[in-house]
């Protein structure tokens, strides 16, 4: 007989809700600061909406007027340094960080302090792009970050901001310090993958992160239970076994009550936990008009949930309890008006029967690409330089032992360090052997991760951008970070330029290229090719054991991210490295000679150094070979590379990948636009071929190149300079 057992979640799932007596027992000053708060977000949208309409907003205004119950009630309780993120509908969340941390404790009463002004108009002229603003006017509506308040910034990519949040909160637990972060938002990003990869991390990792979710029931203009079967979105936290409350987000005081319990979770280590609010929009999701006017609401519906509204129902409030009168209610509302109409008349000015954006609140046309990286670090005191390190006694290392004796190293005499990935504390250091010894050594700094590429990467972005900790995050192949593109492109590369220059973000990718091993399409992708063409990155290569210490040294004080690209071909190779210091630094940005020569410049990295040397040498041909080592668009050595093309006048690119993301394509473009008059011919191109290697051994060998590859492009560079190769040497290799 079939036997059959009801089952019920390891986590409590709460309908949370107050009545009368809650709010009697209420402190008066925590409901004052609430309307206070209110009311100053809702002239703040007001005003946004003015503009919008005036067409002084360039790109979107997604208000938040309806929902700023939900926004206050959640953080007016948080300590200073908890943190919060944000979706693209965050001015409110904005807002009451910013607020709560700039002037604590308003009274609705009271004459508004000078920083409450300073904070709207820095929020205000952000939204309308000028270099007032938080981010200098680079952010927008989207993407406001003020890290002082433990705003972390909000984000235009749906749940995009979920794992970076994670890693702020890993950061607060690995600190030890009882903070929080919370991560705010809507119905769509629910059904997010990121979203809920995090919630699983999260949750296995007992992380202190609230997950606090606006239902506002339309995504667009998409109904929720249309997209849905389960609408009730707090749901989804107890499968994950995450505590979580349900509250009507138009309730201040019922969302300050669900948050003051999930936040005594988290601090008491019992992370994570999600909260559902249940709030409306007043408004489409952009512009000034209601969702009525575009068909998708019915105006019914939209006047009941204004009959509800959060400014409303605490003023009620407090007006039954005598904290306040009507009178004092409108003149709040009407003083926080003026200010928004003073604020907006800083920003613009009359022209005509029109206003215009002040002309020199503008930021300066200059600034356009300062900040997509940051200087690279000085070199430390007491740590010896490249041409030192060769000088040392040396021993030889296998390429991945010496990976292994690096990363013990570093972590033994950097305790920021932290490092993710897939079975990284398991198989005895890895799939490769390149951890070897890191997780029994340093317990709780090695974290083998769920399958989960985009979650953990977007963690790790969030905890290099917290500043207290140094992620390193291993990609098993390079394939995969297109599974986690949004959190390596969008998120990481881009925050340090998108929040105007402040917001550093150190993190160490390391991957392989594994072409050769017979695991096909999806695992034998060359990234350097992707990755220099995304803003953001750099880019290091290295082809020798020497090499990568120095180079994962130097890469490891970069305040930027960088991607550290190994070969499968590379890990059993030897190299001489010194026998008693890995300390020792190759700088980013400096290309190496390792081949001197007068035919051609021979311009290669990672494993292709010593394809090359070897079809060089067999053919005899008088190349000058140098490895880039560093790729990234401004790391490339161009003094080097200069100097070579003005001796040889001949270029060639080697690498290994395919045609499609291949590196060569922007490096040639960039060498024919600098040295042209100093090439005898185009720059000639090695490369694989457009398709993706397969398994067969025959077909993934004939998509990639090697040495018959570089054979043909060395035959092909020296006979378009009219000295053809020896046909049988040539003929031996291809």
């Amino acid at each position: 007989m079939v036997t059959r057992t009801t089952l019920s979640a390891a986590a409590p799932w709460t309908r949370l809700a107050t009545g009368p007596e809650d709010w009697d027992a209420a402190d008066p000053a925590l409901l004052g600061t609430m309307l206070a708060q209110m009311h100053l977000i809702r002239a703040f949208e007001e005003e946004v909406l003015v503009l919008a309409g005036e067409g002084l907003v360039h790109g979107p205004a997604h208000s938040s007027i309806g929902q700023e119950g939900g926004a206050v009630g959640s953080i007016v309780g948080l300590r200073p340094s908890d943190q919060i993120n944000g979706s693209h509908r965050g001015h409110h969340q904005f807002l009451a960080k910013a607020l709560a941390y700039a002037a604590p404790g308003l009274d609705p009463t009271g004459a508004l302090p000078e920083t409450v002004d300073r904070v709207l108009y820095r929020t205000l002229a952000e939204i309308l792009g000028l270099e007032p603003g938080f981010g200098h006017g680079r952010g927008g509506s989207m993407h406001l970050r003020w890290a002082e308040a433990g705003a972390l910034g909000t984000n235009a990519i749906v749940g995009g901001g979920v794992p970076l949040a994670a890693g702020a909160a890993m950061a607060h637990k690995l600190a030890g310090t009882g903070d929080i972060a919370v991560t705010c938002f809507g119905d769509g990003a629910m059904n997010i993958g990121a979203t809920l990869e995090t919630m699983n991390l999260a949750a296995a990792w007992s992380l202190p992160l609230l997950f606090f979710v606006e239902n506002n029931f339309y995504a667009v203009a998409t109904r929720v239970d249309e997209v849905t079967r389960e609408a009730r979105l707090s749901g989804r936290a107890p499968g994950f076994g995450i505590p979580a409350w349900r509250v009507d987000g138009m309730d201040p005081l019922a969302v300050h009550l669900a948050t003051e319990e999930a936040a005594a979770l988290l601090r008491a280590g019992r992370g994570p936990a999600l909260i559902e609010v249940e709030v409306y929009r007043y408004f489409h999701q952009n512009g000034p008009f209601p969702g009525s006017a575009f068909g998708y609401r019915p105006k019914e519906e939209e006047a009941a949930w204004r009959a509800r509204d959060p400014l409303k129902r605490t003023a009620d409030e407090m007006i039954r309890r005598k904290l306040i009168d009507e009178a004092a209610v409108a003149d709040l509302r009407d003083r926080c008006e003026a200010l928004m109409r003073d604020i907006a008349g800083r920003l613009v000015e009359p022209e005509g029967n029109r206003r215009r954006i002040r002309p020199g609140l503008w930021p300066d046309k200059a600034f356009v690409d300062v900040g997509i990286r940051a200087p690279l670090p000085a070199h430390p005191p007491g740590r010896r330089t490249e041409e030192e390190a060769r000088g040392l006694p040396m021993a030889e290392r296998r390429f991945v032992d010496a990976i292994a004796d690096l990363l013990n190293r570093r972590f033994a005499t950097e305790p920021s360090l932290v490092l993710m990935g897939e079975d990284v504390h398991r198989l005895k250091g890895g799939t490769n052997g390149a951890t070897r010894g890191l997780a029994d050594a340093h317990p709780g700094r090695v974290l083998g991760t769920p399958i989960s590429e985009g979650a953990f990467t977007g963690l790790a972005g969030g905890l290099a951008i917290d500043g207290r900790y140094r992620p390193i995050v291993e990609l098993m192949y390079p394939d995969f970070m297109w599974v986690a593109a949004d959190q390596v492109f969008n998120q990481i590369g881009k925050a340090r330029h998108m929040f105007g220059d402040d917001t550093d973000v150190p993190l160490v990718l390391r991957t392989k290229i594994a072409m050769g091993t017979g695991y096909g399409s999806q695992h034998s992708l060359d990234p350097a090719g992707v990755f220099a063409t995304a803003p953001g990155w750099r880019i290091v290569a290295p082809a020798t054991p020497f090499d990568y210490v120095g180079l994962m040294n130097a890469a490891l004080l970069c305040r930027d991210p960088v991607l550290v690209i190994e070969h499968v071909d590379l890990y059993q190779m030897t190299g001489a490295v010194p026998a008693d210091d890995l300390d020792y630094l190759v700088p980013l940005g400096r290309a190496r000679i390792v081949r001197p020569g007068t035919e051609m410049t021979v311009l290669t990295y990672s494993a292709m150094v010593h394809r090359t040397l070897e079809t060089v040498d067999a053919l005899g041909v008088d190349a000058e070979v140098i490895d880039l080592r560093t790729l990234d668009r401004l790391s490339l050595d161009w003094e080097t590379i200069g100097a070579s093309i003005r001796r040889t006048h001949n270029v060639l690119i080697v690498e290994q990948g395919a045609r499609g993301t291949s590196y060569g394509g922007m490096l040639a473009d960039e060498i024919q636009r600098r040295y042209l008059d100093w090439l005898d011919q185009p720059v000639q191109r090695v490369h694989g071929r457009e398709a993706s290697p397969t398994i067969s051994r025959v077909l993934e060998r004939a998509a990639f190149a090697g040495p018959a590859e570089i054979a043909a492009g060395l035959a092909l560079t020296m006979a378009e300079k009219g000295r053809p190769l020896d046909a049988a040497a040539l003929g031996a290799l291809v």
